[in-house]
């Protein structure tokens, strides 16, 4: 059995709590519900590109590779999980004093812990890259070219048959 990655968990788990970010200020206005939602939207622009994994494929959300290119601009910030832990902590504590917001708080807290569990084991975000596709040689694929005809029925075959009148 291979090692769990971990920051495979924690990115799901800060992208609900995103999205429950965004949800939980429908029925609060100004300040404290624009606050949070932009940080609902934040934690979904930084959490939506997955990371590649380190042994099998990835598979890769919709949309992806336009996101990846900002997270990949940041560098260190982004790529680091000890900076996501840290963040999704920082985040998580404001938006814990509001009922409406308690359910994506304790999703940041959770994504939060397992981040750094996977800071501690040596995981870092790395971007999910298109391999090029390769296209197949014509002297790679057939090794000789035929040399003799395809075969042919015999010529009294190929006549054409008169139609039987019914």
């Amino acid at each position: 059995m291979g090692q769990i990655e971990w920051a495979m968990w924690a990115n799901e788990q800060a992208l609900a709590a995103g999205l429950s970010e965004c949800g939980g200020h429908g029925e609060l206005g100004g300040l404290v519900g624009g606050r949070g939602c932009a940080v609902g939207v934040l934690v979904c622009l930084l959490e939506y590109p997955r990371s590649r994994r380190k042994k099998g494929s990835t598979m890769e959300r919709c949309g992806q590779k336009y996101l990846t290119a900002v997270v990949k601009l940041f560098g260190p910030l982004t790529r680091n999980y000890y900076i996501r832990a840290i963040l999704h902590a920082a985040l998580a504590v404001p938006a814990g004093f509001l009922l409406s917001t308690i359910l994506g708080t304790v999703c940041l807290g959770i994504a939060s812990g397992i981040y750094l569990l996977a800071a501690v084991r040596g995981e870092e975000w790395r971007p999910i890259e298109q391999k090029p596709r390769e296209r197949p040689q014509v002297g790679g694929t057939i090794k000789q070219p035929p040399s003799n005809p395809p075969p042919r029925p015999p010529a009294d075959a190929r006549k054409k048959q008169p139609e039987m009148e019914g």
